[in-house]
C-alpha cells in the first residue's frame, strides 16, 4: 500500500484526502511529499473544526501558518507552501477568493479590446509583443483622448510632436519599440476608421545598429561538448540532449522547441510540424539522429502528464518547459563544460555559418532557417568567407 494512502484525514476535508493525494501523484509529487502535503491536509482540516469553519478564506490560510509557526512548527509555515493544497480547495469550492474588482468599461478598453484582437487575430502577434503594443496603444491615447469619441482629428503634425517628445526619452531598442507599436496602431486606427489618413508614415525610423555586428557562430567542438555533456543514463540527460539537437542540427527558436506537442512528430513520415513566428507553421524533415534522441526521451524519460507538450520539467509540479526553460538547459550545458554561457539562439548563428562554411548559398540558409525575409539572412553574408573571398581585390604590387 502507498505510504500516502495511510495518512488519516479527519473533519471537513476528510472526503477530499484520496482525491487531493491522487492528483498530487499525477502532477509527479513523490510519496513523500505527497504524504506531507496530506498531513499538511489533516492539520488544517483539524483547525477548521476547531474554529468552526466549513469553508476557507485567504484570510484563513494566514491565521492557521500564524497558528502552525506559534505551535512550534517549521515546515509548510507559510501560505505559499501550501499553493498545491489552496489550489485545489479552491477548485472545489472551500477556498473562497474576493472576486476581481470588475474595471469599468469604456471607450478605452473597448477600443484596446479590438486593438487587440486585430493584433492575435489577423496579424498573428504573440502574447508579449502584443502587452507591448498596448501599452504603446494606451500611451498615444492618453495624449489624444479625443480620439476615442471622435471629438478631435489628428494629422502627420500631432504624431510628429508625440514622437519628438516620446522616442528620445527611451533607449535605441526602446525607441525602435515604440515606433514599430505606434506605426502598427496608426494602422489599426486608419483600418477602424478613427482617423482619415494613413499616418503610420508619420512616424519617424529610429537609428539603430541592427546588423552591424557579426553573427556569433560557435566552434564545432564546442558544439560538441555541449552535446556530449548530458548523460544520457538520466531522465535530465535524455531530455537536455532531445533539446540541444533540435537547436544545434535543425536551428530550432527556444520558443519552437517550447512549442512541440507530441502530435507534431510524425514518425512514418520522417517529419514534424514547427510552430514558428505569426502562427506560422512549417513541416520539417526529422533527421535520425533527433529522432533517436527523441524517442528515447519520449519512451524512456518524459514523465507521465496530461500536457501534449514534448518536452516537461524533471522535477514535479510536471508541466511543459517555457521558452526559458529550454535556454536554461543550454546555460546548464555551458556550465558542465565549463565554458562561458550562451543563449539558446548562437547555437542558431552556428548553424548557419556551418552551412555556409560548407558552400551552401544564402538563400538556402534562409529556408533552413525559415526566414520570412531574405534581409534576415542576409546578415550571414559578412561570415561568408568563401563569398567573400571572391571580392578580394588583388593587391596592385609586384609579385613577391
Amino acid at each position: 500500500m502507498p505510504s500516502w494512502t495511510r495518512v488519516r484525514v479527519s473533519g471537513v476535508l476528510a472526503p477530499y484526502a484520496s482525491s487531493f493525494g491522487k492528483e498530487l501523484r499525477r502532477h509527479g509529487y513523490t510519496e513523500l511529499t505527497t504524504a506531507r502535503q496530506l498531513g499538511s491536509m489533516a492539520h488544517l482540516s483539524d483547525w477548521m473544526s476547531r474554529h468552526g469553519l466549513e469553508r476557507l478564506s485567504r484570510e484563513d490560510i494566514v491565521a492557521f501558518c500564524a497558528d502552525r509557526r506559534a505551535a512550534g512548527h517549521s515546515a509548510r509555515v507559510t501560505p505559499g507552501s501550501l499553493a498545491s493544497l489552496q489550489q485545489f480547495l479552491q477548485e472545489r469550492g472551500l477556498l473562497w477568493v474576493l472576486p476581481p474588482v470588475a474595471a469599468a468599461v469604456g471607450p478605452l478598453e473597448t477600443l484596446l479590446a479590438r486593438y487587440g484582437r486585430y493584433l492575435v487575430e489577423d496579424r498573428g502577434i504573440n502574447h508579449s509583443s502584443v502587452s507591448r503594443r498596448l501599452r504603446a496603444a494606451r500611451l498615444f491615447l492618453a495624449e489624444y483622448p479625443g480620439l476615442l469619441s471622435g471629438e478631435s482629428v489628428i494629422g502627420a503634425t500631432a504624431v510628429s510632436a508625440f514622437c519628438t517628445r516620446e522616442l528620445p526619452r527611451r533607449s535605441g531598442p526602446g525607441a525602435q519599440s515604440l515606433a514599430t507599436a505606434l506605426r502598427s496602431f496608426l494602422r489599426f486606427l486608419h483600418i477602424e476608421g478613427v482617423v482619415q489618413s494613413p499616418l503610420a508614415q508619420a512616424v519617424p525610423r529610429v537609428a539603430n545598429h541592427k546588423g552591424a555586428g557579426l553573427p556569433r557562430g560557435l566552434p564545432v567542438a564546442t558544439v560538441a561538448m555541449l552535446l556530449e555533456s548530458c548523460d544520457r543514463r538520466t531522465n535530465t540527460g535524455r531530455r537536455d540532449y532531445a533539446i540541444l539537437l533540435l537547436l544545434a542540427r535543425l536551428g530550432l527558436r527556444a520558443g519552437e522547441v517550447a512549442a512541440l506537442r507530441l502530435e507534431d512528430l510524425k514518425w512514418r513520415s520522417g517529419e514534424f510540424t514547427v510552430q514558428g513566428k505569426g502562427a506560422r507553421q512549417d513541416r520539417l524533415p526529422l533527421p535520425v539522429d533527433v529522432g533517436t534522441a527523441l524517442s528515447e526521451y519520449i519512451r524512456r524519460s518524459r514523465p507521465r502528464a496530461d500536457t501534449r507538450a514534448v518536452f516537461l520539467r524533471i522535477n514535479a509540479p510536471i508541466a511543459g518547459l517555457g521558452s526559458g526553460g529550454v535556454s536554461m538547459v543550454v546555460r546548464t550545458a555551458c556550465h558542465r563544460c565549463g565554458i562561458p554561457r550562451i543563449g539558446a539562439h548562437r547555437l542558431r548563428h552556428t548553424l548557419a555559418s556551418e552551412l555556409l562554411g560548407k558552400g551552401s548559398s544564402l538563400v538556402e540558409v534562409g529556408q533552413v532557417l525559415r526566414h520570412c525575409d531574405v534581409e534576415t539572412t542576409a546578415i550571414y553574408a559578412k561570415v561568408d568567407l568563401l563569398a567573400l573571398d571572391e571580392l578580394v581585390v588583388a593587391w596592385p604590387g609586384d609579385a613577391a
